[in-house]
């Protein structure tokens, strides 16, 4: 079986590889590879599947030329050991295990079942089903505080901090005074407080406004108006009713089952789902017939039905469940599908909708597919809490060593202590404070950028994220494309019409076609048996002329699109007068359908002069170039499948009683269908190279004896119980046969502004650009190679649809020998290959250099994200537009929404809101790279401030015997840390390395960003020595030059600290502004200002000497000037990649 593949198994005889390549590979018929069992058939033979090893390296290609190799599987597994290890993840796992067995004990997840619902008695109904209503709150009134404190002190650095701050209160260990430290750890707590609790009122405030909105409630005896409590989720247009949740005011329907008024006989309506799977197309959605037959509304509370659906589930593509009305003989049972249903989040587009609520809550599929929102946490932040840890464990160290050196004298545990205090500036409180005000001011920075307007920063804790990111996760309709369609092309065979030649075919359609008016003469005098003998006729050559009449006439009756007249009167009339009210002019007429593409071919046919008036289930109506009115009766429907890719129709020519089968389809499922012929396959080609879609039209001829054969035999298929889509599919097929190719017509999805140069420079700056999308397999390739996301270079392996493990095991090791070529797959097969071959999946995928993923759910596409951290390490983006890339936007470390056709819900769950595409190359390029830079370079800096302090407390006390005593006390200590040296670090958040154009020119400069060599063990090595270093010259210099007194050590040396990390300030900048020449001076004249204020530290009358002056300046002289010979030294001999741009 294919559960039994192993995954470690012994290599495989040649011959075996062979048999099982030959199996795979070849063609299921007659001929030479008819004897070898068929790809399906592999999964029962365990043998050859333990044969076939999944292939994980390129070593398995050498020296060997059988396909299939054992080798070993890929290790994904990272697991932390040693100290850090035991560090690391003690403090979280305690923590985050209580947290969880808190949450399980207070939210116990209910059984999702399937339910009963009967029409208008909810009394009957057992099952209680959660409330109507939504809630996006992180937390509630008694959850908040100590939420927001775990969040906070969850991190070492703050959770020292803390310990730190609490240890003042015991008197043995005061140290110094106790606003010097609850005074920042109390700014930073308060800042922390006060920006959850704005964006938490915020949810509150949109959670209101959902569960806020009104729906019409029918009851027995009137309709009236009351506040619903949320969505429901399937409104199926079902007779029970009784919800139209919330359809009234925005139509927005929950999970219904619906039943449509009648006000229109075709009992249908069309419904908008661009915030639940993205696509903005509208949806027909079909009646229950058995409702549409009831005369008034009031009956269906006089009829005993119930409905009987499924339960709950992620998957929006689908639904079962069945309608059941008792009290008629015999009973009669409808089946329901997800023609059936309207899911919350979408929105009645046309017609009036009566459906019954059958999910509620968090049983709709909107709110089952959206994920929790997390806090994110920036790899800078996270990278910051490593080095802390390194620096508490130096701390400890350097304490202990006091301690020993002392001898353990007295209470050696008390000096221990006293010691950890007296070097606790190694980890500086500062570092958070900074680090938070910077964020904050590359927030501002971006939102005041000209160059990207409308930019929105909604996450300020993450903007170093941008410059970190090495996949970017996009959504495709109304990301990349406008969803705007403009058809392009339409090629017969041997002539082909563009954007600049349909006047042509203009003129062929206002000149009647002599063959059509000869066949419909013939077929008016001799009916059927004429049509008999001319479908076994020799084929006639046909005129250009004829060839487009029935091109263009096939193109305008086999779609999906409805005609819509807008009412004239508004709306509150009757249903009766609705018909009415409705303006029928050519300007009135707007049109419906299930796909842009469809919308885009009607319009196209009405611009040539074929134009579709009238529709409804039953019939269409056409009206020609000279006015006349065409009607045809469709007697059936086929409509398009992921898994046909094609859609047909059979219809009955009103005036000539001719029957005709149209089909349309993508050209892999059409090339096999048509008759033969030469030019399909190339043209297609053509077409896709100009980033157009394709679709290739055909028809087929009936006589009224083939199509009540037919008819028969489709008609039991539909009613089978077992395997009803296998024998509903097998009838239609026998129609496919032989069709006569008509024509192949090209459509262009216009894609967004510069959406081509800003994937081409993504790509450049090392980025791997993902496309998920819920939209179809042909329409996500085709867009992927307009857009350039796949170069015209690459090859693209699609990967084949796949249902168990052993289709995906072959069909991994198929795609494991292609090299360099983008991948595309569909939902369906991602979720078997994830489920088996997770690990295998993704370091496979992760080596192409584009991906595309179409058919997502929104759960698949946050799963994705979350695959991607898990496997490689790697930060990734996610980019969308609507309401079905919040769940993949709030999974992925950074998520950026763009406000456009689809709503602002994805905008407003993003941490970063931005108006166009085009905007995130100057995103990412500029202000992430200057982010990811300052940020290093400030939290360095500030450490570096901690660590110079601390080592010259470490001289001083080594000096004098070890004692624990401060160095520098009360106001000196706060005055260090803020207004003596806070200016001019915080100004390193002006800094730049490269200018903004340098950037954009050269995106190849983001990817040294990806290595993190801006802030790494390296760097913060080279700060730590170099803190040593002034820290011991400071001191020491300070002993050796000062006279009499103790009190002329602390004015020296202090001095000269000052001065020391102002000139550091200056050697660290790259880049001089203005305001940090301004913080320089303003800085330093605040501290000479200070000198006449600080009687109680120096002295006065000996810091206005020479001599004071002379001392200062030899010590600042030793302590900087080698660290400015080394940084003029390195970039003449090794200068960083970005100078070699700039020079």
């Amino acid at each position: 079986m294919a559960d039994q593949i192993p995954l470690y198994p012994v290599r495989s005889a040649a011959a075996a590889a062979h048999r099982k390549r030959a199996a795979y590979y070849s063609a299921a018929g007659p001929g030479s590879g008819a004897e070898w069992p068929s790809r399906y058939q592999l999964e029962d033979e365990s043998a050859h599947l333990d044969e076939m090893p999944l292939m994980m390296s390129e070593e398995g290609f050498e020296n060997d030329e059988s396909d299939y190799h054992t080798l070993p599987r890929a290790r994904t597994a990272r697991r932390r050991r040693g100290l850090e290890r035991f560090v690391c993840g003690g403090w979280k796992l305690l923590c985050t295990s209580c947290c969880d067995w808190l949450v399980n004990i207070c939210q116990r997840k209910r059984e999702l079942k399937a339910r009963t619902v009967w029409l208008g008695c909810p009394e009957k109904c057992e099952e209680k089903h959660p409330r109507n209503s939504i809630k996006n709150q992180k937390y509630n009134i008694f959850t908040f505080i100590p939420g927001v404190l775990y969040e906070q002190f969850k991190f070492f650095l703050n959770l020292y901090f803390l310990v730190v701050s609490c240890s003042q209160f015991v008197p043995a260990l005061k140290i110094g005074y106790l606003y010097t430290y609850w005074a920042p750890l109390g700014f930073v707590l308060a800042v922390t407080i006060m920006r959850e609790a704005i964006d938490e009122f915020r949810r509150f405030q949109r959670d209101k406004e959902v569960n806020s909105q009104l729906y019409s409630k029918l009851t027995v005896r009137e309709s009236k108006n009351s506040i619903g409590h949320g969505i429901s989720e399937d409104v199926r247009k079902s007779s029970g009713l009784f919800y139209c949740g919330p359809l009234a005011p925005r139509g927005s329907g929950g999970s219904q089952s619906w039943q449509k008024r009648p006000l229109h006989s075709a009992s249908s309506c069309f419904i908008r789902t661009d915030q639940l799977d993205g696509e903005t197309d509208w949806k027909l959605k079909v009646a229950v017939s058995c409702t549409q037959r009831l005369p008034a509304l009031g009956d269906l509370f006089s009829i005993s039905a119930y409905v009987y659906a499924q339960k709950p589930q992620l998957d929006i593509h689908s639904f079962e469940g069945t309608f059941t009305r008792e009290d008629s003989d015999p009973p009669i049972h409808e089946s329901l599908s997800i023609e059936n249903t309207l899911w919350a989040n979408t929105i009645v587009a046309s017609g009036t909708v009566i459906g019954v609520v059958i999910y509620t809550g968090k049983e709709t599929r909107s709110v089952m597919n959206t994920s929790n929102p997390k806090n994110k946490v920036g790899l800078l932040d996270l990278e910051l809490n490593q080095l802390t840890k390194a620096l508490f464990v130096a701390l400890v160290a350097l304490s202990v060593v006091m301690v020993t050196l002392q001898g353990f004298v007295g209470p050696w545990y008390r000096s221990l202590f006293r010691f950890l205090l007296l070097f606790s500036y190694i980890i500086p409180i500062s570092l958070r404070v900074n680090l938070d005000m910077g964020k904050a001011a590359y927030g501002w920075m971006i939102m005041k950028d000209e160059s990207i307007p409308g930019t929105v920063v909604r996450t300020s804790t993450i903007p170093e994220e941008l410059g970190r990111l090495v996949y970017l996760l996009t959504d495709k309709t109304g990301t990349l494309t406008q969803n705007e369609m403009v058809f392009k092309r339409l090629h017969l065979g041997t002539v082909s019409y563009g954007a600049d030649t349909m006047d042509e075919i203009q003129g062929h359609l206002r000149n009647p076609c002599p063959q059509m008016q000869s066949q419909a003469g013939g077929n008016n005098a001799s009916s059927t048996p004429p049509r008999k003998a001319q479908s076994s006729a020799p084929k006639v050559r046909k005129s250009v002329s004829s060839r487009v009449h029935e091109a263009v006439k096939a193109i305008a009756l086999c779609h999906n699109v409805s005609p819509v007249y807008e009412s004239r009167a508004g709306v509150g009339g009757e249903a009766e007068y609705a018909e009415a009210d409705q303006d029928f002019s050519d300007g009135n007429r707007t049109y419906q359908a299930a796909s842009p593409d469809e919308v885009a071919l009607v319009q196209w046919t009405e611009s040539v002069g074929l134009t579709l008036v009238s529709r409804d289930l039953g019939s269409v109506q056409l009206r020609t170039p000279s006015g006349q009115i065409q009607t045809y009766c469709i007697l059936q429907m086929f409509p398009f499948t992921s898994e046909s890719k094609r859609m047909g129709v059979i219809v009955r020519d009103e005036s000539t009683a001719e029957i005709t089968f149209y089909m349309k389809g993508a050209d892999v499922a059409m090339s096999s269908i048509v008759q033969y012929n030469d030019w399909l396959e190339e043209e297609c080609g053509n077409m896709a190279r100009e980033g157009l879609r394709t679709l290739v039209v055909a028809k087929r001829a009936l006589t009224e004896e083939q199509y009540q054969d037919f008819e028969s035999r489709y008609s039991q298929a539909k009613l089978s119980i077992h395997d009803r889509a296998l024998k509903v599919a097998a009838v239609v097929e026998s129609l496919e046969r032989q069709m006569e190719l008509l024509c192949l017509t090209g459509v262009e999805d216009r894609l967004q502004a510069d959406v081509r140069p800003t994937l081409e420079l993504l790509r450049n700056a090392g980025i791997k650009i993902w496309m998920l999308t819920g939209d179809k397999l042909e329409t996500a390739t085709c867009i992927a190679k307009s857009s350039h996301l796949v170069s015209r270079t690459q090859d693209i392996h699609i990967f084949r649809p796949v249902t168990n493990r052993g289709e995906a095991h072959l069909e991994l090791n198929a795609f494991r020998r292609k090299h360099d070529c983008a991948l595309v797959i569909s939902g369906d097969s991602l979720e078997v290959c994830l489920k088996y071959y997770e690990h295998e999946l993704a370091e496979l995928a992760c080596q192409c250099p584009a991906v595309v993923c179409c058919r997502c759910s929104p759960t698949q596409k946050a799963r994705i994200a979350k695959l991607l951290q898990h496997h490689t390490g790697k930060r990734t983006c996610a980019v969308g537009d609507g309401g079905n890339d919040v769940s993949m936007i709030q999974a992925a470390d950074c998520g950026i929404g763009i406000e456009g056709k689809e709503g602002r819900q994805a905008s407003l769950a993003a941490d970063f809101s931005v108006t166009q595409f085009r905007h995130i190359g100057r995103l990412l390029m500029v202000h992430g790279r200057s982010s990811y830079k300052r940020s290093a370079a400030l939290g360095q800096f500030v450490m570096h401030r901690g660590l110079i302090i601390s080592t010259m407390q470490a001289v001083f006390s080594s000096v004098f015997y070890f004692a624990s005593v401060p160095l520098y006390q009360g106001f000196l200590m706060v005055g260090y840390a803020t207004i003596y040296t806070m200016f001019p670090v915080f100004s390193l958040v002006l800094d730049q390395d490269v200018k903004p154009e340098t950037a954009m020119l050269y995106p190849e400069l983001y990817k040294d960003l990806t290595k993190g060599r801006s802030l790494s063990f390296k760097t913060f090595l080279v700060w730590v020595l170099i803190s040593i270093y002034q820290g011991g010259i400071l001191m020491y210099g300070a002993l050796l030059l000062f006279e009499s007194e103790f009190v002329h050590v602390l004015a020296i040396s202090f001095t000269a600290l000052i001065l020391t990390e102002l000139l550091m300030v200056a050697l660290t900048i790259r880049t001089w502004h203005w305001l940090m020449a301004v913080a320089e001076v303003l800085s330093l004249g605040c501290y000479v200002a200070s000198l006449a204020f600080l009687n109680e530290y120096f002295d006065v009358a000996f810091i206005t000497t020479v001599t004071f002056v002379w001392k200062v300046s030899a010590i600042t002289m030793v302590s900087c000037l080698p660290l400015y010979v080394l940084k003029y030294l390195k970039r003449k001999l090794s200068p960083p990649s970005y100078t070699k741009l700039t020079s």
